[in-house]
């Protein structure tokens, strides 16, 4: 039982649960993408042209979710890398810690669902040949991009479980880069569906 007037308490209890989290992320897009590709045979996978913008995003977020992950697993056993992380003091409030975990752990719940839902739909990227269809049902009646609105929901609630110039800077960079993918695959989709996507786009909001 954690004792959460404690804050001491409540940031070693993050240290651990930030490892083990972004390990059980890590699995899951491992799993995730080597199962569908199995039962697809076919690729779920764009980076795109080498260089390009869509390719530097892929590249850019791929670069911070395994510096995010190292990081957090060598906290483990070296807590004194927190100095050189800036960590933020002021902002270490029990509140705050425990709504950093809860955000983390919503905004990769959601992903989840919301990649199962969309069953052999999902993709990673922009298809060159694809989508066939335009999904604008289920989580995507409400949002254009609700995988990212989740995804960006973790990378907050990151910050808030460990505030710091390093997670800072990774939200900062991380919501950029979602917002930077979301143009590509946005003008993407216009070229292929032309007036049905504009009309999605003008009846559904990009975020929430």
């Amino acid at each position: 039982m954690i004792p959460f007037e404690n804050t001491s308490a409540i940031i070693e209890f993050t240290r651990i649960y930030l490892a083990v989290f972004y390990t059980a992320v890590a699995l899951f897009y491992t799993v995730r993408i080597i199962t569908a590709k199995k039962n697809t045979h076919s690729e779920l996978v764009f980076l795109g042209q080498p260089f390009c913008s869509h390719w530097w995003n892929h590249m850019t977020f791929r670069l911070f979710r395994a510096l995010i992950w190292l990081t957090c697993v060598i906290r483990i056993f070296f807590p004194s890398l927190d100095e050189y992380l800036g960590v933020i003091a002021i902002f270490e409030r029990n509140l705050m810690l425990i709504l950093g975990n809860v955000l983390l752990t919503v905004g990769f719940l959601m992903t989840i669902i919301i990649h199962f839902s969309m069953k052999q739909k999902w993709r990673s990227g922009v298809d060159p040949q694809g989508p066939k269809a335009l999904i604008t049902d289920g989580f995507f009646k409400h949002s254009r991009n609700p995988i990212f609105v989740s995804v960006g929901l973790s990378q907050l609630g990151f910050f808030l479980a460990l505030p710091s110039i390093f997670t800072l800077v990774c939200l900062i960079i991380g919501l950029y880069t979602l917002y930077k993918q979301t143009i590509v695959e946005e003008q993407h989709l216009v070229t292929i569906f032309q007036d049905n996507y504009k009309i999605y786009q003008s009846n559904v909001r990009r975020w929430i």
